[in-house]
This record gives C-alpha cells, sequence and structure tokens, in this order.
C-alpha cells in the first residue's frame, strides 16, 4: 500500500472520538483485552469490534488470541507517519503563530499605553 493511502486510512480511524479513546487507552498500557476496551463505552461489543477492525486496517492496533482472550495491542508507527507528514506544514504554522504573537504582544502594548 503507498504512503497516500496509509496516511488516509490512519485519518479515517482517527477522525471517530471512540477510536481515538480506545488508543488512548492502549498508550497507557501495553495491551488491553477486548472486554476491557469496550468496558467503558455506551456502545454494544459489536461496535467495538467494528470500531478496532477499522483501527486493525489502518494498522494502528494489533489483536492476538491466547485461548477464548483476544489481547490489542497499539502499534504507533501510522501515528508517527502521520506526525512526520504534518511536519513538512509546521512552517506555515509556526509563521503564522509567531505573527500572531507579535500581534498581541503589540496591542498589549498599547493598551498599556492608554492606561498610563
Amino acid at each position: 500500500m503507498n504512503n497516500q493511502k496509509r496516511l488516509d486510512r490512519t485519518f479515517s480511524a482517527l477522525v471517530d472520538p471512540t477510536r481515538r479513546a480506545i488508543l488512548a487507552r492502549l498508550e497507557r498500557s501495553d495491551s488491553a483485552s477486548i472486554g476491557e476496551l469496550a468496558q467503558p463505552f455506551a456502545i454494544g461489543l459489536p461496535a467495538v469490534l467494528k470500531h478496532l477492525e477499522v483501527l486493525r486496517r489502518a494498522g494502528l492496533v494489533t489483536r492476538s488470541k491466547s485461548g477464548r482472550t483476544v489481547t490489542v495491542r497499539l502499534r504507533p508507527q501510522p501515528m508517527r507517519d502521520v506526525r512526520d507528514w504534518l511536519r513538512r506544514y509546521d512552517r506555515f504554522w509556526s509563521n503564522s503563530l509567531d505573527r500572531l504573537a507579535v500581534y498581541a504582544e503589540a496591542k498589549e502594548a498599547g493598551a498599556r499605553g492608554k492606561e498610563r
């Protein structure tokens, strides 16, 4: 699969707040069972399984089975790829934020000058 398709799948997976919450839970621990991942959500197990499948297809998680327990683990590489892709646009944000800081400082200095 080419890099653009991988990025598309990762962004598609990350758009959903339930999937982001699942990833956050996995980030805090080495692994979790499907039941543990499903527990905090007010959705049924089939819906959680669908979310996990989207995350798996995006390469963000892996699943392994031991007996009757399916364990899910975070696979951070696709998020690193997104981070690297976003860094290419850093200069646009940095310049805008720098201009905003200069503007805010000028406004603040102007307001202090009027108070005197």
